[in-house]
């Protein structure tokens, strides 16, 4: 008996062991492809401008310096567009996830009437939108451009965030934990606050990364609504007008600075652009994972 527990053991370890080296190489290739174009971009910003220029940069740094770091951060123009990124993405976010609460909550319960017709009112919007010729004549007569709220307001909600959501609370909470509470005295903002938001921490984080990174990196509606007030203009769109620059004499807002390659000021820029997010990330990866996988739970 021992033996043939033994020899099933030892057949289980060898079918599984094939598929386990199959997996283990997938996905090191894939995490390869994504990680090595930000080692590239890492060590471009950290080499010397001749070694850029002659393109001998791969994965490590050559002539190691720090000088583009320090171009970045001389200019006055970056840290203020670092700053409003910065704010816009914190405005963003809780406005964000504020409006997607309040509208998925009751939207998941089955005792709304009218819940699926609302429901595919939201639903609509993925597949058609005003345009954004409309968009901008809207945000235009609102006496928005120009203005910070021109980055937040439009977008402030998501649709696909919001479907995610309701799905997230309709299966994760159950109606008689509600039903009990109510039966309690509590109503519906009790029930929100003490039941449904402390019980949605994973999807919570999950979302508020979802909105905190599509604000981070975007950068065209930007491009849109901030014209005259180059003060308000968010990191990315800076980022933006420093890659379409194609000379070799590179000019920032503030001074001149000529640069013998202008991709190693790019590369320090994306790199710059880059950390807070990467240093955010492993604090909420673990709600994250459960997020997602909440998310994906139907009804």
């Amino acid at each position: 008996m021992k033996a043939s527990n033994n020899l099933i053991m030892v057949s289980r370890k060898k079918r599984f062991d094939v598929w386990d080296v199959i997996i283990n190489i997938f996905v090191a290739m894939t995490s390869l492809a994504c990680l090595l174009p930000l080692v590239h971009t890492l060590a471009k910003s950290l080499s010397a401008d001749a070694y850029v220029l002659a393109n001998k940069v791969m994965l490590w740094p050559l002539g190691f310096t720090f000088e583009a770091y320090g171009k970045v951060l001389s200019d006055s123009s970056i840290l203020r567009s670092l700053y409003v990124s910065v704010v816009v993405t914190i405005a963003f976010t809780i406005l964000g996830m504020i409006i997607t609460i309040c509208a998925a909550y009751p939207l998941s319960r089955k005792q709304l009437k009218g819940r699926t017709a609302i429901t595919f009112i939201f639903l609509m919007t993925l597949y058609f939108s005003g345009g954004i010729i409309p968009e901008y004549m809207l945000i235009n007569e609102l006496g928005l451009l120009d203005t910070i709220w021109s980055l937040i307001l439009p977008q402030a909600f998501s649709a696909f965030n919001f479907l995610i959501m309701r799905s997230a609370i309709a299966s994760s909470i159950p109606v008689s934990l509600e039903e009990s509470a109510r039966i309690d005295g509590a109503g519906h903002f009790r029930i929100l606050f003490n039941i449904v938001l402390p019980l949605s921490k994973p999807i919570i984080a999950t979302l508020a990364l979802f909105y905190a990174v599509g604000r981070w990196i975007a950068y065209q509606d930007a491009m849109f609504y901030i014209k005259q007030n180059t003060e308000m203009r968010p990191l990315q769109l800076k980022l933006y007008y420093m890659v379409i620059e194609a000379s070799e004499s590179f000019q920032l807002e503030a001074t001149m600075v000529q640069v013998t390659n202008p991709d190693v000021l790019k590369a320090a820029c994306v790199i710059f652009a880059t950390v807070p997010i990467v240093c955010i990330y492993p604090f909420i990866q673990k709600y994250f994972v459960n997020g997602v996988m909440l998310g994906a739970v139907k009804e």
